[in-house]
Formats: structure tokens, sequence, C-alpha cells
């Protein structure tokens, strides 16, 4: 059963089965809709959550580029479809349900989300940020787009614009009145931000243009973690 925006799923028909869920947006101006994916509880040890399919899309590239095949390892990524629904997955993957190793990202500006969460689950209390990283929890300083931009800079991230055929389209982004003038890396991030899936199109290829000794400190130490 899909039920759209919360990316709320209905709990396992069968106790051998464990349903992922990641985010897309339809064409247009749908709302985003769900896609379960099943694969053995006995083959999953470790649960990642993340707010969205852009970040899940990133941390599989750099995992790929890390040669690491995390669903062979036993590490099921999930797409929450954004931190306020942090409680309900930390209540069915953390002790309290499949009691499965969690770890995660998020934004600082939901840190407190997530750390209500992790609470509620009984997984500690009054948290730090150094607190959640221990429990496998990485705070991105604005979000994973900003975070990616600083690493490669802006006139990588331009490069991979234009490689996907859309540096036109930032051109006129950087030209209208509340953009001309701003940070290239701003105009950066709202152009990710903006359009129909642009995020999840540009995560992947954002991670392949990386330099693996300069990946973004919260990629790099989830898989460090993991």
């Amino acid at each position: 059963m899909h039920r759209t925006l919360t990316g709320v799923i209905d709990p396992p028909a069968q106790e051998n089965e464990l349903r992922l869920v990641t985010f897309q947006r339809a064409k247009g101006d749908d709302p985003p809709h769900v896609r379960c994916e099943a694969g053995p509880v006995s083959d999953t040890h470790t649960v990642v959550l993340v707010e969205g399919a852009s970040d899940r899309s990133a941390v599989e590239a750099l995992a790929e580029r890390r040669g690491r095949n995390l669903a062979a390892e036993g590490i099921s990524l999930v797409a929450m479809g954004g931190a306020t629904n942090i409680g309900t997955y930390v209540a069915r993957f953390g002790p309290s349900g499949r009691n499965l190793r969690l770890a995660g990202l998020y934004d600082v500006g939901e840190e407190g989300d997530f750390r209500r969460g992790l609470e509620r689950a009984g997984l500690g209390s009054d948290l730090s940020r150094s607190d959640l990283e221990a429990l496998g929890f990485f705070a991105c300083v604005a979000d994973l787009e900003d975070e990616l931009i600083r690493a490669l800079g802006t006139a990588a991230v331009e490069r991979v614009v234009d490689a996907a055929g859309e540096l036109r389209s930032f051109r006129t982004l950087q030209k209208q009145p509340t953009w001309r003038g701003s940070p290239t890396h701003d105009q950066l991030r709202r152009f990710m931000g903006s359009g129909s899936g642009r995020k999840i199109r540009y995560s992947g290829p954002l991670v392949a243009a990386l330099d693996l000794d300069h990946v973004p400190r919260p990629l790099d130490m989830l898989l460090a973690y993991l």
C-alpha cells in the first residue's frame, strides 16, 4: 500500500520481509510517491535512515566508488520522506521494533527531530551532536547538496551541470532579480533544489566528481561507521 507525502508504509505482511522505501517525484506537479522494495530481514543488520531519495543516491554512489556493495553487506538505505518521520522509522527498525543497527544523515536544521526520535526510542537522553555521531547519525551543515558543492567547488559543480545539459538553465537562474549578485554557491544550491527531481538527478554525478580524499565529512563519517 502506498501513501503519498509522509512516506509511511504498512508494516510488512510477513516477518521475513523488510520493506524499504524511496521517494520519487512524478512529472509535473504531482506529489512524491513511494516505491516499496522487499528484502529478507535475515540479510539486513543495519538500516541507514536519510531524509530523501537524493541523500540515499549519494550514499549509494559514494559506497560504489569505494568498492562497497551495501546491500551485500547487509546494510539497507531508507529514504524517510522528511526528518519529521524519524520517530516512525526508529520505532519500526530500532530497539522496540526489528532491533536492527541504525545510522543516518540529517540536516543541522532538523537535528531536533532526530534527537527527539532517538531519545524516545530509548537511545539516550539530552543527546549532543557528538552523542548522535556515536549512535551513527551525522549532520550536514545546511543539507547534503551544500556539503557537495563546498567539497567540489563551484567551478567543478558548474561542469557537472554543463555535462547534464543544464548550464543555460542555471545561467537563467543567475540572471533572476532574486539571485543576481548572490554567491555562486548559493545560486547552485538553489538550482539543485528547483525543478522536478533535480536533487535526485545530480546527487550521483556530484559524488562521481568528488576527489575521494575530499569527501564531505558527514558522508565520509557515515561510510566509515558502516
